[in-house]
């Protein structure tokens, strides 16, 4: 009798463990059929480290490589990001900082469902005004009719 014994080779540990992110991709993937552009911010969005900075949307324009005009290619962005909430696999805000477009994503779930611990997903939202007094509420407001961002603040006390 012949005994074949099967071994892995550490070496191809990366090999072995792409193989498994695959796997989970296919679950999103057919989830998305007919959706190019969310399947490709599907894998870029899989790649990045767990919680990932946030992404400019011209990031998320750049990588989907369009050739139409930057208010059609904001639009294609904005809806594959909402396809991909839809099917479940992230959460995410999209936030303002200066001139910039940036999307905070929250969390994300490869296998589509939401884990039995919802702590494990831990979305930490960003503070919205009726989440401070009222009076920061006042202030906030003033600053914005005189036309002061958050980062304008930022770079003054920088500066000193």
């Amino acid at each position: 009798k012949d005994i074949v014994q099967l071994q892995a080779d550490p070496r191809l540990f990366e090999l072995y463990q792409f193989d498994r992110k695959v796997l989970l991709q296919l679950k999103a993937i057919n989830a998305l059929k007919r959706r190019e552009s969310a399947q490709a911010l599907y894998t870029f969005i899989e790649s990045l480290p767990r919680d990932p900075a946030p992404i400019s949307l011209a990031r998320l324009r750049a990588r989907l490589n369009l050739k139409s005009p930057v208010f059609s290619q904001n639009q294609t962005v904005r809806r594959a990001m909402e396809q991909l909430r839809e099917i479940g696999y992230l959460d995410y805000t999209e936030i303002q900082r200066g001139r910039t477009k940036l999307f905070c994503i929250h969390y994300r779930r490869p296998k589509l469902k939401p884990p039995h611990d919802e702590s494990a997903e831990n979305p930490q939202l960003p503070a919205t005004p009726g989440d401070v007094s009222p009076e920061m509420a006042e202030k906030l407001a003033l600053l914005d009719k005189l036309g002061i961002t958050l980062d304008d603040l930022e770079k003054l006390f920088k500066s000193r």
